[in-house]
């Protein structure tokens, strides 16, 4: 009887599909030079496996990703896994002297991690100076099996990922403009999976199709990758519903356009027409601008075709296509926060029993931070003239005045191994030292402080953080994003923040959940998190521009009292600086 029973077992595991915990999945990453010609300019850029955007990465909640990266060109390199939790597993999280030294010329790393809780759409890029501009791709996470999704399977899954395409290289970009102090010179295009479109000049080639089924619908999977711009985007004639932002399933609704700042991923459902429209439509996506800089004012296309019935593809494949009418959508106005506003007020969690929105409704700790720009001094030791601001002064970016300078030992390091004298200081400020209007007429003094400041927080401290934008320079929406984290956007409003009259109006029952939020210009976001991953984390402007300037800092969560509270040892083959 006990024969059988452990014969019955034995069968019933052979019929799994995979182990119900997950299972191991191996990837190699070669970061190598690659020609690529684009607006009939051809350049050598660093790619992912020679391929530009770089590879789609899938995997399903509850496995263990080995991702081994081999550094094949002049650049150290680093990668960030966008979104993921890493919990406990700091060590992969792959900031650039946050959490390890970055892979030098030759070398190779194995980042580690298990996908906890976690499923949708996210995305992984280099995180070191501006080279996320050309690596970076999707990083798919699947339900585990026999999850569905809480929305009807569709009938396919499209990554559409935004970027921008440079002609100069970018890496020489940020070079100039760190040493001027002025602002950096935009992108020549923005693409959609690496491809820029008809809308440019030379460019027609190189258009992103996307062919479809009448009737069908399809699940696209929106990216940000773009450097240093929020984006509209929109399908001519269609609607789409969102369903899922930043890997977190959201309360669905229909909408003809979304907003999307860099880093941040959205889902959105696509239902075909019924017939055959004998049309084709475009995919339009052109920027959301507040601030006062300049930017590149183009607009990426693509293109969504039809399959026509199979009674008409004999006389369709006679017609060009090029003699369809072709639908262009109407985008927001560039400045449109009055759309940007609306759309982010109706990004709900979807707080369902399955998938509860667990924002921590007592709080420890209440932090007040400022965002914004200011300017350095020129470096008068070297006869410097600046084009900054003024011609003696730097453009600078700073949270809460400070100006983060990245140190060059990794913190995460640091930290646990107990030498973190001189590499960093312990006192963030919980709020600003100097208060003023922040949005405002601006104070006379626009420099900032620098320095490579942490907030320590004991492990499971539930977190407020008040993220104020500041008019210094003028007001600028921000998109900030939080590693190791995600965290709940209980509030958002315009002018200053009213630690009296705006808590009130908090959203403690299903507010938007996700890793990166846009700050509103002249106003202020508030989210909730609860610290229970100890290691360094990384917290940043997702404008690139804005981070090279400063607009960054770090948290540091304690190890808890638990064997499972604490941060992992360190692997064999991290990173040496």
């Amino acid at each position: 009887m006990a024969f059988q029973l452990l014969l019955a077992v034995f069968s019933c595991v052979l019929l799994l599909p995979q182990p119900a915990f997950g299972i191991t999945r191996h990837y190699t990453l070669e970061i190598k030079m690659q020609n690529v010609t684009r607006l009939c300019h051809t350049k050598s850029l660093v790619s992912v496996n020679g391929q530009f955007p770089g590879p789609k990465l899938i995997a399903r909640e509850g496995d263990q990703v080995l991702i081994k990266v081999v550094n094949q060109v002049s650049n150290n390199i680093s990668i960030h896994w966008h979104g993921i939790r890493q919990l406990r597993s700091g060590w992969a999280d792959g900031p650039a002297y946050i959490t390890q030294c970055p892979i030098q010329t030759g070398q190779s790393y194995v980042y580690n991690y298990t996908i906890v809780g976690q499923r949708g759409t996210l995305w992984y890029h280099a995180h070191i100076s501006w080279l996320r501009s050309t690596v970076y791709g999707p990083l798919i996470i699947l339900p585990k099996r026999g999850v569905p999704y809480p929305f009807a399977k569709p009938h396919k899954e499209v990554p559409m990922i935004f970027g921008e395409w440079f002609n100069a290289d970018p890496e020489a970009i940020i070079r100039q403009a760190t040493q001027t102090g002025g602002g950096p010179n935009v992108s020549d295009a923005y693409t959609i999976n690496g491809l820029p479109g008809p809308l440019y000049n030379c460019s027609a080639k190189d258009t992103f199709r996307l062919r479809v089924k009448p009737g069908k619908t399809y699940l696209l999977r929106l990216i940000n990758a773009a450097l240093n711009d929020e984006l509209f985007f929109s399908i001519a004639n269609h609607t789409v519903t969102v369903v899922e932002a930043d890997a977190i399933y959201v309360k669905p609704f229909e909408t003809d356009t979304i907003l999307i700042a860099p880093g941040q991923t959205t889902n959105v459902l696509l239902k075909t027409k019924s017939s055959y429209p004998s049309a084709s439509f475009f995919m339009t996506a052109r920027p959301y601008v507040t601030g006062q800089g300049t930017f590149d004012n183009s607009t990426v296309a693509g293109i969504l075709e039809y399959e026509p019935p199979k009674q008409a593809k004999d006389a369709h494949s006679r017609t060009s296509i090029k003699n369809l009418q072709l639908f262009k959508p109407i985008l927001p106005a560039l400045n449109d926060t009055n759309f940007a506003t609306k759309f982010s007020n109706k990004l709900r969690s979807l707080n369902s029993k399955s998938f509860p929105a667990n924002v921590p409704l007592n709080v420890d700790r209440k932090f007040f931070f400022t965002v914004g720009l200011g300017t350095n001094p020129c470096n008068h030791k070297n006869n410097q003239t600046c084009q900054g601001p003024t011609n003696t002064t730097m453009f600078a970016a700073s949270i809460s005045n400070i100006s983060f300078i990245m140190p060059t030992k990794a913190l995460l390091q640091s930290h646990y191994s107990g030498q973190s004298h001189g590499v960093y200081s312990p006192k963030f400020p919980w709020s600003p030292i100097v208060p003023f209007n922040y949005t405002g007429t601006p104070p006379n003094n626009t420099m900032v402080s620098n320095g490579t400041n942490l907030m320590v927080l004991p492990y499971n401290t539930s977190v407020e953080l008040v993220m104020q934008d500041t008019s210094i320079l003028g007001a600028e929406s921000h998109p900030l994003h939080l590693h190791g984290f995600n965290f709940f956007v209980v509030g958002q409003g315009f002018g200053n923040f009213d630690p009296n009259k705006d808590p009130k109006n908090f959203n403690l029952a299903d507010p938007i959940e996700r890793n990166t939020v846009g700050v509103p210009s002249g106003g202020w976001a508030a989210i909730r998190f609860l610290a229970d991953n100890p290691g360094v984390w990384f917290m940043h402007c997702h404008l690139e521009v804005h981070t090279s300037w400063g607009l960054r800092m770090a948290w540091l969560v304690l190890d808890g009292d638990k064997p499972d509270q604490k941060l992992l040892p360190p692997p064999a083959d991290l990173p040496k600086c």
